[in-house]
């Protein structure tokens, strides 16, 4: 099944899981360390909770430092992570989560091809869609991290949690590796 096809299939808790993925895997970019948002994991693991979120997610946008960049594709890769974290919608309801979720795998997969040194000539459209023949590694892996996110929370709900989150920590893992690779490479 496409990524798209999983995004209009998933439950509330499996689209703010799904948009909190690809914001945790970026979050290297905005300067976070691996727990800043251990709260709004915790958060999605008990649904009474999701009156919440809203303010978990208002935590985590005054922790996290705004003013870092890079140069060139890092630059515009910093920007998509900002605008991921500043979409975030306050309520945690399927309606909300949905667009957010969408234009969070969108976001996600543009940081991961600017920073991948292999061009991609196709369109991220036909990407999500399931053509995925001839991909760049770096933007590969990040499709695939979206798609066992969203399969994972659909066969197991909340006990897919867990896993969404390692699926998470090993994606954010690698992109810190590519940010302070392309650092050193400049420095």
């Amino acid at each position: 099944m496409s990524l798209v096809d999983l995004i209009a299939r998933a439950d509330e808790r499996g689209l703010a899981a799904s948009g909190l993925a690809c914001l945790d895997r970026c979050v290297p970019l905005l300067g976070g360390d691996d727990e800043i948002l251990r709260p709004l994991w915790g958060n999605l693991a008990d649904a009474s909770d999701a009156a919440d979120w809203g303010g978990l997610v208002e935590q985590v946008r005054g922790k996290l430092d705004t003013g870092v960049g890079g140069t060139g594709a890092e630059d515009e890769a910093v920007l998509l992570a900002r605008r991921m974290l500043a979409a975030a919608p306050a309520e945690r309801t399927a309606p909300h989560v949905r667009d957010w979720a969408d234009a969070c795998s969108v976001a996600a997969l543009r940081i991961h091809r600017l920073l991948d040194p292999a061009e991609d000539p196709s369109s991220l459209d036909s990407r999500r869609a399931g053509r995925t023949q001839d991909m760049p590694p770096l933007a590969a892996a990040e499709l695939r991290r979206q798609v066992t996110v969203l399969e994972v929370l659909a066969g197991h709900g909340a006990g897919g949690l867990r896993r969404a989150l390692e699926v998470s920590v090993e994606g954010r893992r690698v992109l810190r590796a590519v940010v302070s690779r392309r650092a050193r490479g400049r420095g």
